[in-house]
C-alpha cells in the first residue's frame, strides 16, 4: 500500500514559485541545511519530509521538485557534510609545507574539524547503522575523498625522499589513524565522558588531547 510520501513523489511536481525562482540555490541550500539537522535527530529512517518542509516554511513538493526522494535528500546531506570537510581539506595547501608541518597541519584540522562539526560525525554514524548503502550510490563522495588521500600520499613520498618519514606508510592507514582518535572522542563523548568522568568539552582536555594525536602520528612517521 503507497504512502503519502509516495503519492505525493509520483504527483506532477510544479515548478517554484517566480519568488523561489529567482534564487533557486538558496531555496535547495536551505532545505539542505534542514534536512541535515532533521536527519541528524531523527535518523533517516524517523526523519519526515513534512517536518523538514515545516523548517523551512515550503511545501513537501518543493522538496521533491529539487529532490526526488528522502532518500535522495539523505544521500545530498552526507555529500554536502563530507564536502565540507574534503573542501577545506584541499586548502590546507600541504605541498608548500615541509612534510612534517603538513602532517601537523592535518592531524589539528581534522580535530578542530570533528570538534566544531558534531553533525558530520553524528550523520557518518547513522549512515554506518544503515551499512554505507547510501554512500554506496555516491561516486562524488568517492571522488572527494581520493583527493584527501592523493594529497597525504605526496606529502609521505615527500617525507620519506628527504629521510624525515619512514618508508611504506601507506595513505589511507595513515588517514584511518588520524580520523579514528579525532571521530571517536565526539562520536562516545557522551558514555566516555561519565564512564570515565573527564570533561571532553573542556578547553585544557582539547588541547591535550590535540597535542597528543599529533605527537602519536609524527612519532609513528619518524624512521
Amino acid at each position: 500500500m503507497k504512502t503519502v510520501d509516495d503519492i505525493l513523489a509520483e504527483a506532477p511536481v510544479e515548478a517554484p514559485r517566480k519568488s523561489r525562482k529567482n534564487n533557486p540555490e538558496k531555496t535547495r541550500d536551505g532545505i539542505l541545511q534542514a534536512a541535515v539537522a532533521e536527519f541528524v535527530a531523527q535518523g533517516l529512517s524517523g526523519a519526515r519530509v513534512d517536518a523538514i518542509a515545516e523548517r523551512t516554511q515550503t511545501s513537501k513538493r518543493m522538496i521533491y521538485y529539487y529532490f526526488n526522494s528522502k532518500e535522495q535528500l539523505y544521500t545530498e546531506v552526507l555529500e554536502k557534510l563530507y564536502g565540507d570537510i574534503r573542501l577545506t581539506e584541499s586548502s590546507l595547501e600541504l605541498d608548500v609545507l615541509e612534510p612534517m608541518a603538513a602532517i601537523q597541519r592535518l592531524v589539528e584540522f581534522t580535530f578542530d574539524h570533528h570538534d566544531r562539526n558534531v553533525d558530520f560525525v553524528r550523520i557518518v554514524c547513522i549512515e554506518n547503522i544503515h551499512n554505507g548503502d547510501n554512500v554506496k550510490q555516491s561516486s562524488t563522495i568517492r571522488a572527494l575523498s581520493q583527493h584527501v588521500l592523493q594529497a597525504l600520499d605526496e606529502t609521505l613520498r615527500r617525507g620519506e625522499q628527504e629521510g624525515v618519514f619512514r618508508k611504506g606508510v601507506q595513505a589511507v592507514d595513515l588517514h584511518m589513524l588520524i580520523s579514528s582518535f579525532c571521530f571517536y572522542r565526539v562520536s562516545n563523548r557522551h558514555t566516555f565522558s561519565e564512564i570515565f568522568q573527564i570533561e571532553l568539552e573542556d578547553q585544557d582536555v582539547k588541547a591535550r588531547h590535540k597535542a597528543m594525536i599529533s605527537d602519536s602520528v609524527t612519532r609513528y612517521l619518524m624512521p
